[in-house]
């Protein structure tokens, strides 16, 4: 049966998640996870949230998704090893070295390679799987018949992000807010942070959305406040298909959005999930689409509200 597994930004998030129907809850290692730290985890809080999910049967998996430098591997081995000594077995990883690193010093943990690896066909999913990862996050718009391909050829776990964000290029190779902020500090274990670029340990300013000029040879503006594309997406039709197909994981993304909204969303993927697996030949979607509409729109809200107070602290002009 496919794994539900939703965001955990904060202690309370994980708890709301798993008691809301999550098999699964995937949290931030602080200064390793692609957001910001209000949304990110401390050791302390991390091991928390793992007793919290296993008392419930639940499993408990720590991003580790950005791109380290040499001297950050060791760091990363070192909370990585703290994590296991916790009985944490479960990671994110970005990074291909990284993620040989981590399953050679820690034989039989789970290695979930992340959306920002950016597989889009078998062999990607074949690499990476040679290089440790039991479970791969498919890119956002691959269809079902590569995802067939993978699961029947390489053998390995497939993760489907069915409600997130697509990207005006694949999602975790953007580099755009580094443009308009890059900033690094070193934390008090060696971790160097830096603002504007996600892919370090830094956030994503979605300048992407400012509105932008596009000028022609002469300097001519040809187009004026043009948004790339940066849309949130829900796959809920699909999820009857993923379903069948034999998915290992439907992953609902949203850290950063409030802890009684990402309960809802939890809730109605719980509920619609059982209710196909219940009985799949009365299953209808159109019962759903009401309910979900709520989601989306509480959803939106709050996105629209982030993006703003992202790109105003990136120091560029929203779009009116």
């Amino acid at each position: 049966m496919a794994e539900l597994l939703a965001s955990g930004g904060t202690v309370e998030m994980v708890r709301v998640v798993l008691d809301n129907g999550a098999d699964a809850v995937y949290v931030g290692a602080k200064g390793w996870s692609r957001r910001r730290e209000q949304y990110e985890m401390d050791d302390e809080e991390v091991i928390a949230s793992a007793r919290y999910a296993r008392s419930l049967g639940k499993v408990l998996r720590v991003a580790f998704n950005t791109l380290p430098a040499s001297s950050e591997i060791p760091l990363l081995l070192a909370k990585a090893e703290k994590f296991v000594g916790e009985g944490i077995r479960d990671f994110i990883l970005t990074d291909v070295g990284a993620m040989k690193a981590l399953t050679e010093r820690f034989p039989g943990v789970q290695i979930h390679a992340s959306i920002g690896c950016t597989i889009v066909n078998a062999e990607d999913a074949r690499f990476y799987k040679e290089s440790g990862a039991t479970q791969v996050v498919t890119e956002c718009r691959m269809d079902r018949e590569e995802m067939r391909r993978i699961r029947q050829e390489v053998g390995v776990g497939i993760e489907v992000l069915v409600h997130a964000t697509t990207c005006y290029t694949y999602l975790g190779r953007c580099t755009m807010s580094s443009y308009a902020r890059q900033e690094w500090r070193i934390d008090g274990e060696g971790k160097n942070h830096f603002l504007g670029s996600p892919n370090r340990g830094g956030l994503c300013y979605r300048i992407c959305m400012t509105g932008w000029d596009q000028q022609g040879e002469d300097g001519s503006v040809e187009a004026g406040k043009v948004v790339l594309p940066n849309l949130a997406y829900f796959l809920v039709d699909d999820i009857p298909d993923l379903i069948d197909l034999g998915v290992s994981t439907i992953k609902i993304q949203g850290r950063e959005y409030s802890v009684s909204l990402v309960g809802q969303m939890v809730r109605f993927y719980r509920d619609l999930i059982d209710s196909y697996l219940g009985d799949r030949s009365s299953f209808r979607m159109e019962a759903w689409k009401e309910r979900m509409a709520g989601i989306v729109s509480a959803r939106d809200a709050e996105r629209r509200e982030k993006t703003e107070a992202l790109i105003s602290e990136s120091g560029l002009s929203a779009q009116n």
